[in-house]
């Protein structure tokens, strides 16, 4: 492939690749109405919505780090149950699939939490890199719609979006440039790390 071509498209997960602005910030508001912390949809998409969790319950006053963590992993097993609510963003899911055809790579790279992406992914039908997967299970229907080949979340990189550390780490394993990066992003810390990251980048606006 030419060099001055693309060969790496990075994704950011939450309101790019997948609708999950509902299920997120309801999760999080049973979550926290569970452990007694009053807070409504309308403030946390005001306030917090794109935050790590760690960040988010910080800023919120949580101050035992136990505390956080046992909140994180709550927020974990309630969010599936918001799934109806969940939507793949189909045209770009199929462009970054045609992508792959030609011989492209393509990784999902959000800051949000690993097992909550992979628990949408599976409801959505798509699937993580094929090299994770064990021989024996890699079965055309455990990702119907097809899969990425990477995912870096938010945890595997120590500074987080608007700094752009975590493209900058995924364009250096897949052994590209910038110049040879496409980047898309829906949020302004996630548009400001792919400026900063020298590649080029696209905003993309979800509907309601």
């Amino acid at each position: 492939m030419d060099d001055r071509r693309i060969r790496l498209i990075l994704l950011d997960f939450d309101g790019t690749l997948a609708d999950t602005r509902r299920a997120n910030t309801a999760a999080y508001v049973a979550t926290l109405r569970e452990a007694g912390y009053p807070l409504t949809e309308a403030e946390y998409e005001a306030r917090y919505f794109g935050m790590r969790c760690e960040e988010f319950l910080t800023r919120f006053g949580i101050d035992d780090p136990a505390e956080r963590e046992r909140l994180r992993r709550r927020k974990i097993e309630l969010y599936p149950t918001f799934f109806d609510t969940v939507r793949l963003n189909e045209p770009l899911w199929n462009f970054c699939q045609q992508f792959r055809r030609q011989g492209g790579r393509v990784w999902i790279v959000s800051t949000g939490s690993r097992a909550n992406i992979e628990n949408a992914m599976r409801f959505l039908g798509i699937g993580g890199p094929e090299s994770e997967v064990p021989k024996d299970e890699r079965q055309e229907s455990n990702a119907p719609k097809g899969r990425v080949d990477g995912i870096l979340a938010g945890t595997d990189i120590a500074v987080s979006k608007p700094a752009p550390d975590c493209f900058l780490e995924v364009i250096r394993r897949e052994g590209c440039t910038p110049s040879e990066t496409l980047i898309f992003e829906d949020s302004a810390i996630g548009l400001e790390a792919a400026r900063r990251s020298g590649a080029a980048y696209f905003q993309v606006k979800l509907g309601d």
